[in-house]
């Protein structure tokens, strides 16, 4: 519930994260699409510039030694756990939840992130394509029960 777990290639973020074990985790949403997949294809060790490019706001973040990128509605600020299987072509990476960052139109009445209302997407590997989430269509943890 407080960890996230995250497969990188080799790439300048694994570069930083070997140096400082800290770093954020955004959420793509239809707006943000661009320049995310941008940041994504271009390598920061070929086109050190690549942020300025977004045009996206950036600032520290308030609990990690990481930045935030102020344009994305959530942020996961994390702290390195454990890398698994670390080659010189990547790794697994287990990180602990510190804090979510969240622009406040976006929580719920308990103040907990309204994910559904954020216009998120995620990557469709078969495809090659992104796919916007939003649609609740069923309660984890739940639902399954009615099968005992």
């Amino acid at each position: 519930m407080h960890e996230i777990i995250i497969s990188l290639g080799s790439h300048a973020t694994t570069d930083n994260l070997a140096a400082n074990p800290e770093f954020t985790v955004t959420f793509a949403t239809v707006d943000t699409l661009v320049a995310a997949d941008y940041v994504g294809i271009v390598s920061g060790r070929n086109t050190p510039d690549k942020m300025e490019k977004t045009g996206w706001t950036i600032e520290k973040a308030p609990n990690v030694n990481a930045p935030v990128f102020r344009d994305f509605l959530m942020t996961l600020e994390c702290r390195v756990k454990q890398k698994i299987d670390e080659s010189e072509t990547g790794y697994y990476l287990i990180a602990e939840i510190v804090n979510i960052l969240c622009d406040e139109k976006y929580l719920d009445a308990d103040g907990n992130p309204d994910v559904e209302s954020m216009d998120l997407i995620t990557y469709n590997p078969v495809h090659h394509t992104y796919i916007g989430l939003g649609n609740t269509e069923g309660k984890a943890f739940s639902d399954g029960k009615q099968l005992k």
